[in-house]
């Protein structure tokens, strides 16, 4: 278990894009979410086809979000089988089992993609009720409120419907002999979405859960406390299969954490947003005591649009939320700030550290040709951008759920 793991990019399907393709966002073409017009620069660069080549069998079970759907030819994004064309927890469990059900001569690669966890509603049915929400605690760094609990509430539903699905993919491997011979990595693409949370560069928002269980050092309950990013995850890949790895990958293999060669492969990890549902430029870099983010446009409130709507953020629009001030730096001290709230950005006494970490970033941006550094990035043709003055991430006005 990697308890410092952090997304490249705390949206959708930029997040997804560096995940397969080991590439920043901004250098992979994800800019945006998939469904909303933008595409990979160039779809050889997922991890499938490098896997494909190797000798691998693919297939997809559920959610993929780098590409539109359906499929012209699945082919396209490396897939040889697409297993179900529904999204539903039974749908993409029933799907994963039943591929690994079938007997096999060749290895392979399963892509197990759940839609949740988000919240109950009739777009994301679950096979549980909601908690009890006189006893659930909201998730910092949001308040102890009524309405709070209750969005968390059906939060947990979604959460336990989504981990009885994953046991029976995990209870398939082991009935067909498969779990000591393969990797599982189980990992998400963004903070929770709530408020202050996905689609924020705060820790809240980029920081992810990753696990991984196999063969090659990836047992015995360890937890690994180095910093990683999920561009690492393909080149970790690449060397526990002693393939070579393709020349466009960014990230740092992890294998010499697992074999206990170092205690680091990062001093830094670096995130960013360009769109969601809206526009909304930031980019951050985080080493272990300093979080830094910068903002590249004239907005100085929140973009609620990019957020996605629930009980909380009701909660919080009605206190005023539409009205915070957003600062175009930020600065945060981890160790005595771990949920970022005091912006040390102005504090005299921190100038060298702001300054070191402006300049990490800034050589981050350069060295990988970052757009953002041209000016405002345009949608692509085609592209469908809510406005970032408007509540929902479909456009108008708030309506509480």
């Amino acid at each position: 278990m990697f308890r410092q793991a952090f997304s490249a990019a705390p949206t959708c399907s930029p997040s997804r894009a560096s995940l397969v393709t080991g590439q920043w966002a901004h250098c992979s073409g994800m800019l945006g979410l998939a469904h909303r017009g933008f595409t990979l620069s160039d779809y050889s660069h997922h991890i499938n086809h490098t896997l494909r080549a190797a000798g691998y069998e693919t297939a997809l079970s559920g959610f993929q979000h780098v590409a539109r759907e359906p499929f012209a030819d699945p082919k396209d994004v490396g897939y040889d089988e697409f297993l179900t064309d529904e999204k539903s927890f039974e749908a993409v469990t029933e799907g994963a089992v039943r591929f690994l059900d079938r007997s096999r001569d060749k290895p392979f690669f399963l892509s197990v993609g759940y839609i949740a966890p988000h919240r109950v509603g009739d777009d994301f049915p679950t096979l549980f009720p909601p908690d009890d929400e006189r006893y659930v605690l909201p998730p910092a760094p949001l308040p102890d409120h009524p309405e709070i609990r209750r969005d968390m509430a059906d939060y947990h539903a979604s959460v336990r419907s989504t981990d009885d699905c994953m046991g029976q993919v995990l209870d398939a491997l082991d009935r067909n002999g498969l779990a000591e011979n393969t990797l599982v990595i189980c990992t998400t693409d963004h903070g929770i979405p709530f408020p202050a949370m996905k689609s924020n560069l705060t820790d809240h928002g980029i920081g992810v859960m990753l696990i991984l269980r196999g063969p090659g050092g990836f047992s015995g309950g360890r937890v690994i406390d180095a910093m990683v990013s999920q561009i690492d995850v393909f080149p970790t890949i690449c060397e526990w299969l002693s393939i070579d790895s393709p020349p466009w990958l960014q990230g740092q293999s992890m294998m010499p954490l697992i074999r206990g060669e170092v205690e680091e492969i990062n001093d830094a990890v670096y995130a960013e947003i360009s769109y969601h549902a809206a526009y909304q430029p930031c980019r951050c870099v985080r080493t272990r005591r300093w979080k830094y983010i910068r903002n590249y446009d004239d907005r100085h409130r929140p973009v609620l649009s990019n957020i996605d709507n629930g009980l909380s953020k009701s909660f919080l629009h009605e206190n005023g939320w539409a009205d915070c001030h957003v600062s175009e730096e930020q600065l945060f001290d981890l160790v005595f700030d771990p949920h970022e709230a005091n912006n040390l950005i102005a504090q005299p006494d921190l100038r060298e550290v702001a300054d070191e970490m402006r300049a990490r970033l800034d050589q981050w941006m350069m060295e990988t040709d970052d757009p953002i550094l041209q000016g405002a990035i345009p949608c692509p043709e085609g592209g469908r951008v809510t406005s970032a003055d408007d509540y929902s991430p479909s456009g108008g006005g708030p309506e509480k759920k």
